[in-house]
């Protein structure tokens, strides 16, 4: 089981120059880049609003009505929308206990075939987070806290973020179909 990108796994670039989907391609790592920024930015502020949230309560007794969500927005903002650059780079948990046992063909293959599962899942999930952010969106929909900040925010994340995963799961489907190898 691996934990993040390998260094003997190859990352999905290799799209020809000035083939149909080089440029999406391009275009897609780059914004993913650009989600890291600012996702590792969205962690730090999770951090110091936790920290402020416990130094506060144990030092001053003050209350803490919107620390708490105001650092799990944040957390699943960072969450979903850097869950493509993660496909990008092959690092989601994944089990490898036939690659060194399979050919070369028969791990493009098992790859391919598990991109196409997972874009299923991801295209259902994307669908219902887009269906929940609309809701949300529409019927005014806010936490039960004191803040009560919109719903729809952080399932506006969500569906984003998934809907960026589908798209670089489509890309990764697509890929092989054109010639290009991983």
């Amino acid at each position: 089981m691996t934990h993040g990108p390998s260094l003997d796994r190859e990352v999905t670039h290799g799209i020809p120059a000035g083939g149909p989907l080089a440029g999406l391609e391009g275009g897609l790592a780059l914004l993913n880049r650009v989600i890291v920024v600012f996702a590792a930015i969205a962690l730090v502020a999770a951090c110091v609003i936790l920290s402020y949230s416990v130094i506060g309560r144990a030092l001053f007794q003050a209350a803490n009505y919107w620390q708490d969500e105001a650092a799990v927005f944040l957390l699943v903002g960072a969450t979903f929308m850097t869950a493509a650059y993660v496909q990008e780079h092959r690092g989601h948990v994944s089990i490898e206990a036939f690659v060194g046992l399979l050919s070369p063909l028969a791990n493009r293959i098992r790859l391919w075939l598990v991109d196409v599962a997972s874009f299923l899942f991801c295209v259902f999930f994307t669908w219902k987070s887009w269906t929940l952010t609309y809701e949300a969106w529409e019927d005014g929909q806010v936490s039960n806290s004191m803040w009560s900040p919109p719903l729809a925010i952080p399932y506006c994340l969500m569906a984003a973020g998934m809907s960026l995963l589908c798209l670089q799961l489509l890309l990764q489907i697509v890929k092989p179909l054109t010639g290009a190898h991983r």
